[in-house]
């Protein structure tokens, strides 16, 4: 009787034996929160995500993401971070920094780590980016910084040009966005028209504003209420034959001469160095934030072709992206 029951225990063994592994928990599931204004594009998130399978996790293995997003309503914030403190999340992730600052007024203990923050220094956020304190850490997009390099290039474009006008939402702390503007159109020779948008409502009088100014180029300064209106912008640049230049992609692609400005995918798969040493233990406090390593410089042909303009070579060499016409 033994010789016969032992290979039917063998055979039900062979046959269970997936099945007990496959019921098995594949592990701890790490919840990961997200705030932000809306859901992050493909070329945004798939990098994130990416960044984070190469380090072993992956969305409904070992991760779940809680996701929270205000819509346009920066107002919204405050709940949608206090629903995630409220889940216990392992980790908030941020792009913007109205998004960081009501994360950091809910939580002094969950760990944020931010995708592009401007200026987190003077917002606020940490104490400095070497050692930033606290319970964020993450990435810096240079905001201030780059300001100058977009003005040098739109000088490199158009032929003596003395007038910009500069867009922007002064809303967030911009001291050091001022300075740096200041201090590039005085070395660049160039008079300087700011025009401010604090609301929707606030684009047409500064669209007047600006056409009165008559200037000769467009700088865009990039934040959530820029972002959320970038197809009317280009729209007034392109009935004034204003060339412009964006600090994101997303000016050039919608039909702006030029942006300039950080990689964004670049700083989204680096988020997830973040979070995995994060999951791992280490302490927001002691990750210094770190600086964009790469650049992008996209530059649209056809919207060059429509003012009337020839790019210098060199400046299409350099170029990451160029938008030819269909």
């Amino acid at each position: 009787m033994r010789l016969r029951v032992i290979p039917l225990i063998v055979a039900l063994a062979i046959l269970v034996g997936p099945l007990a592994v496959a019921a098995q928990p594949l592990g701890q599931a790490y919840r990961i929160g997200i705030l932000s204004t809306d859901p992050p594009i493909a070329r945004l998130w798939e990098p994130l995500l990416d960044g984070l399978r190469e380090r072993g996790y992956s969305e409904g293995r070992n991760l779940v993401f809680e996701r929270r997003f205000s819509e346009g309503h920066a107002e919204r914030f405050p709940e949608l971070a206090a629903e995630l403190v409220q889940l216990r999340v392992d980790c908030i992730i941020v792009p913007t920094e109205p998004a960081a600052l009501a994360a950091q007024h809910a939580t002094q203990t969950i760990p944020i780590v931010m995708t592009a923050a401007s200026d987190p220094v003077s917002a606020g956020l940490v104490a400095n980016l070497a050692q930033p304190g606290g319970n964020i850490t993450g990435l810096t997009s240079l905001g201030p910084e780059l300001s100058g390099k977009r003005l040098e290039l739109l000088k490199e474009v158009v032929p003596g040009l003395t007038r910009v006008a500069v867009l922007w939402n002064p809303v967030k702390p911009a001291d050091a966005v001022r300075q740096e503007i200041q201090a590039a159109t005085h070395a660049l020779g160039l008079q300087l028209h700011a025009q401010e948008v604090r609301s929707t409502q606030d684009f047409e009088g500064a669209f007047a504003r600006t056409r009165q100014a008559r200037p000769e180029a467009l700088l865009v300064l990039t934040d959530n209420l820029i972002a959320m209106h970038v197809r009317q912008i280009v729209a007034f640049a392109t009935q004034e034959h204003l060339p412009s230049v964006f600090a994101t992609r997303g000016g050039a692609v919608a039909g702006g001469l030029m942006s300039y400005g950080p990689s964004l995918p670049d700083l989204y798969r680096r988020v997830a160095t973040y979070v995995d040493k994060i999951l791992k233990g280490a302490k927001p406090a002691d990750l210094p934030i770190e600086q964009p390593m790469k650049f992008e410089l996209v530059i649209n042909l056809k919207t060059a072709k429509a003012l009337g303009l020839t790019m210098p070579p060199t400046l299409l060499m350099l170029a990451d992206e160029v938008i030819r016409e269909d």
